[in-house]
């Protein structure tokens, strides 16, 4: 019998403040750093938390921008752009470090992940901050992404990334949040969800459609109101399926 091993990771330090009950679900977490939700006191207490429940601990950078969570396209000059990203996986890299662990990996946030995915100039702009941590961290990126394709090419080490709690559209983009099918908030509609494409390599498109995708962690949004209880739920039922959560 056919068996599958996922990563669970979340998006946290966003000021939601579940962490404590997300984590002993999840194997990796992605935590801001401070540009679009936390601070420097989350980022402390989410790190000292995840290494007590040996979560790995991810770099969350996004546009600088609170007052959208991040979740808008923010036009910035390239070098400004990179400032603040860097700056942004510094300031989290020294507290990882810190607390005695090494940063996992890095998961753009927000409006800039949707934004490198599509667009190869700004792919590469991200890319190039990056650099430092080509050896040492993967990136998450989603399967057939312009990021995905580049950071390939230049010898980075992807882990193909698909979502649990959002629909998806055709060309494997996810259904805008301003629609109101964008979430799915029901954790037997997740489970069916994550099995398509984990064990099939296929995700059901919004309209109907059958798309591969290729996916080894599967994200659960900290901000989801379900969030816990689909946890809860894949935790119990994976297993069933022969799916088993990464340690």
């Amino acid at each position: 019998m056919d068996s599958w091993e996922i990563d669970i990771n979340c998006d946290v330090g966003e000021g939601i403040g579940n962490e404590a009950d997300l984590f002993p679900f999840i194997s990796s977490c992605n935590l801001s750093c401070g540009a679009h939700a936390g601070d420097l006191q989350t980022i402390k207490k989410v790190i000292s938390l995840a290494k007590e429940h040996g979560i790995l601990v991810g770099a969350h950078p996004s546009y600088p921008d609170r007052e959208n969570f991040g979740r808008i396209t923010m036009p910035m000059e390239a070098e400004v752009l990179k400032k603040s990203i860097v700056d942004q996986i510094q300031l989290l890299e020294a507290q990882v470090h810190t607390a005695g662990l090494e940063l996992h990996h890095i998961k753009a946030h927000g409006a800039l992940y949707n934004d490198i995915s599509k667009n190869k100039e700004l792919a590469l702009i991200f890319l190039d901050c990056i650099v430092p941590y080509k050896n040492s961290c993967k990136v998450y990126a989603p399967f057939r992404s312009e990021v995905a394709k580049e950071a390939s090419r230049l010898g980075f080490t992807i882990v193909f990334e698909a979502f649990g709690d959002r629909n998806y559209n055709m060309d494997l983009s996810l259904v805008s949040r301003t629609e109101p099918d964008a979430l799915i908030i029901e954790p037997e509609q997740v489970l069916d969800h994550v099995i398509s494409m984990v064990k099939n390599g296929k995700v059901t498109s919004v309209n109907g459609s059958i798309v591969p995708i290729k996916a080894s962690t599967i994200c659960i949004h900290g901000d989801t109101p379900s969030a816990l209880q689909i946890l809860m739920y894949l935790s119990n039922e994976l297993s069933k399926h022969h799916i088993h959560l990464k340690k």
